[in-house]
């Protein structure tokens, strides 16, 4: 989000998405960057809420083009620090990193940022008090109410109004859980669940959870302690986050409490907590090698239990059932949210919307984090809050608007897609190389070689025909023969030197080939190589 003034902008949050299922091959998709750095001599900074992929995953691209501050939490900024280290952005300019504390007010251009904690699922987030040159602007954040919040972790509903008592021009809030009707589970709730489990569990027990989640890590910590258990970890991303929080005091946990994998056969399974990657059922992540057996030092044995303590990402469910119905298959038993109180989202529900709308009070209303139809719901909430109708607005992305005195102005909409990456390739894939690579998962390929004497134009090899993912080629022997033969047929009715018609006809009739005696429509390749 870009928050603009005559004079200078702040950007708040940058995040990434991760790709469909029809997203063949693409690693992430990140928003378009072009906008901002059109804009980039105005820019005096970016202010992150918190340390959620989808808040800071594109930093790795625009930094190195956009030397200024960033502000945020303590834990925030060295989640931001450890990425671009493991991004390996050797170009990128040295940053300059701002570590803000609870209701602090920072001066950022011709802004002023109040820095409001909040209950997320992942520790240090902030809601954000703006003062601007025309009224204040009050953005949630990524924010749920806990009324019993464990380690301190609540949201800062007093300061957000006292900040809101001068008036609030414009509220933006997270929208992602607005059609769950009451409040969000707490955290106590989840950890007297997995206390339960712990306390039955036979043998042992297997973790997942999304990497970021100090607090749920936490519970684990305290619980294998309490039940006499070691922890092992396997995976990455949950090893940096667990040195990170613990390096800032943010972990409460002793070194005794954890071993090493390779410790494992020496401790009893009644004894062990593996705590392991793959919540969304990830290819190559922990538990999903477990369920593969796959995994080089691990194994699912018969007995262990199964928590899988995060949600469903909407695209991942297939994946996930998979990994579950395999760990099964070995014989494990496995929680999840669906069967157990095992997550509690960190996104508040329409009860605690409606506290958060009936606190700020906002003059203009705009919902942000969440689908179009959330968006459309979030905003008739506030108008049963008393946001007047054409006050409560419903915008998406690339739709631009100016606030000032008088009211609102729409300005003129914008492109917004996501860019593509794939490797080191930013933006180089579009709609037609998704198209390809959707006709080579669901067809195959096929590619005819023909080499031709360059002045004759006779055959001096072929034409041969090879195929990928398309057929069982010593099955179907025949099928390839026999489109050996049509290519033949088309050659002897093109004009020796007219090789670009010879590729095109060549492809036209294997197309129509295939079609007709296998009813599949492969990726043709013609070859036709002239010496």
């Amino acid at each position: 989000m870009l928050l603009e003034s005559r004079d200078s902008a702040v950007i708040i949050d940058c995040g990434l998405m991760f790709p469909e299922d029809f997203h063949y091959g693409i690693d992430v998709l990140i928003p378009r960057l072009d906008f901002l750095l059109d804009k980039k001599d105005k820019i005096a900074g970016i202010v992150l809420t918190h340390a959620h992929e989808d808040h800071i995953g594109a930093l790795p691209w625009l930094l190195p083009d956009l030397n200024v501050p960033l502000y945020g939490s303590e834990f925030t900024l060295t989640m931001v620090q450890n990425k671009l280290r493991d991004d390996s952005l050797v170009d990128a300019p040295e940053v300059a990193f701002t570590t803000v504390q609870p209701r602090e007010a920072v001066s950022i251009g011709d802004f002023t940022f109040h820095f409001f904690p909040v209950c997320h699922s992942i520790i240090q987030g902030y809601a954000l008090g703006i003062e601007t040159p025309v009224g204040r602007i009050l953005h949630s954040g990524d924010f749920k109410i806990d009324k019993n919040p464990l380690g301190g972790h609540f949201t800062d509903l007093e300061g957000i109004k006292s900040f809101a008592e001068n008036g609030v021009r414009l509220m933006l809030s997270d929208s992602t859980n607005v059609e769950r009707e009451g409040r969000a589970m707490t955290e106590l709730e989840v950890k007297e669940t997995l206390r339960d489990i712990f306390s039955q569990a036979e043998g042992r027990i297997v973790m997942t959870l999304f990497s970021s989640h100090v607090q749920r890590i936490q519970e684990i910590a305290d619980l294998s302690r309490q039940f006499g258990r070691k922890i092992a970890v396997s995976g990455r991303s949950l090893l940096n986050t667990i040195e990170v929080a613990r390096k800032l005091g943010h972990l409460d946990v002793s070194q005794d409490v954890f071993c090493d994998l390779q410790d494992l056969k020496e401790i009893p399974d009644v004894e062990m907590v593996l705590l392991v990657t793959g919540s969304q059922g990830e290819p190559m992540s922990a538990l999903t090698r477990l369920a593969e057996g796959s995994h080089r030092q691990l194994r699912i044995h018969s007995g262990d239990t199964v928590i899988m303590s995060s949600r469903f990402i909407p695209g991942n469910t297939k994946a996930i059932n998979k990994v579950i119905n395999s760990l099964y298959r070995l014989g494990a038993e496995v929680m999840y949210e669906k069967v157990q109180a095992v997550h509690a989202s960190g996104h508040a529900h329409r009860e605690e919307l409606e506290a958060m709308l009936r606190t700020v009070r906002p003059m203009f209303f705009l919902p942000i984090h969440g689908e179009y139809r959330h968006l459309f719901k979030h905003s008739r909430l506030a108008m049963e809050c008393g946001v007047t109708e054409e006050r409560a607005l419903v915008l998406e992305n690339g739709q631009p608007f100016t606030l000032w005195e008088r009211g609102i102005r729409f300005e003129e909409s914008f492109s917004a897609s996501s860019v593509m990456v794939d490797g080191k390739g930013v933006g180089d894939v579009g709609r037609s190389i998704l198209k390809e690579r959707r006709l080579l998962a669901g067809e195959g390929m096929v590619v005819l070689l023909l080499v031709l004497d360059n002045d004759s134009g006779e055959i001096l090899m072929g034409p041969k025909i090879q195929s990928k993912g398309f057929i069982f080629e010593q099955e179907y022997a025949h099928i390839l023969e026999e489109a050996e033969t049509i290519v033949l047929d088309v050659y002897s009715q093109v004009p020796r030197t007219a090789w670009k018609k010879l590729r095109q006809r060549s492809k036209a009739a294997l197309r129509r080939y295939f079609q007709r005696s296998l009813g599949r429509d492969p990726v043709i390749v013609p070859l036709v190589i002239n010496i």
